[in-house]
């Protein structure tokens, strides 16, 4: 069970051990949307999920505030996900990148979920401070390819399935259980899904103007042939 260190924006610091990780999945809100897109990817042989939205769970170990990810070969790629992380008496949200091996994907989603260390900034906020003015929220990603640094996500929260729907879905309840981290969801790429060298995420909250962000290098380890 990793205990991972953070910053409390406007507070002190917040110790957490992270006793179980989950990726949620297929967590448009528009549900016409998201059946569609399950059809397009069942189309090219993509198994399609059991429920939407789903829940893959991960090993704990996987969460790192790390500014650096080794992962295999060139065939994985990040997306921008706010996080919930639930200490024992709040919930916080932070910002992530559910980075997953694309070529492992093609045939297994919940293998290809656990093939990469799942990336999370330092700094969260108190989800009581943002709850009021959620659907405001914006989602971006950077990366960085062959040295250009360019926009590889844009968009808002309503997009996606509001964390409070996703706990309610997850657990029946009105809480995570304690320890638990849960990435809620990401955005549209544009242009080419795949590798980068590095990958920039942020989460921005214009009613309070203040932004998370995270950014961490990608290596590639080298595979024996």
């Amino acid at each position: 069970m990793p205990t991972l260190q953070f910053q409390v924006a406007g507070g002190g610091p917040l110790a957490l051990d992270i006793e179980r990780l989950i990726i949620a999945g297929w967590t448009g809100r528009d549900a016409d949307a998201v059946q569609h897109h399950i059809k397009e990817l069942q189309d090219i042989g993509v198994k399609p999920p059991s429920t939407v939205p789903c829940f893959y769970p991960l090993a704990a170990s996987l969460l790192t505030t790390s500014d650096v990810l080794e992962v295999p070969r060139d065939d994985s790629s990040g997306e921008t996900e706010f996080v919930l992380l639930q200490s024992q008496d709040a919930l916080y949200i932070g910002i992530g990148s559910d980075h997953t091996d694309r070529k492992v994907e093609a045939y297994d989603v919940t293998v290809s979920k656990q093939m990469c260390g799942k990336p999370v900034g330092r700094e969260v906020w108190r989800f009581d401070e943002v709850a009021d003015h959620w659907d405001s929220l914006e989602m971006r990603c950077w990366r960085v390819r062959d040295g250009d640094r360019a926009l590889y996500q844009e968009g808002k929260v309503t997009r996606l399935l509001d964390p409070r729907d996703l706990v309610q879905r997850l657990t029946g309840e009105d809480a995570l259980p304690p320890g638990t981290a849960m990435f809620c969801g990401t955005q549209a790429v544009i242009g080419e899904l795949g590798h980068g060298e590095a990958f920039e995420v942020e989460l921005h909250d214009p009613v309070r103007n203040r932004t998370l962000r995270h950014a961490y290098r990608v290596e590639s380890l080298a595979v024996a042939p």
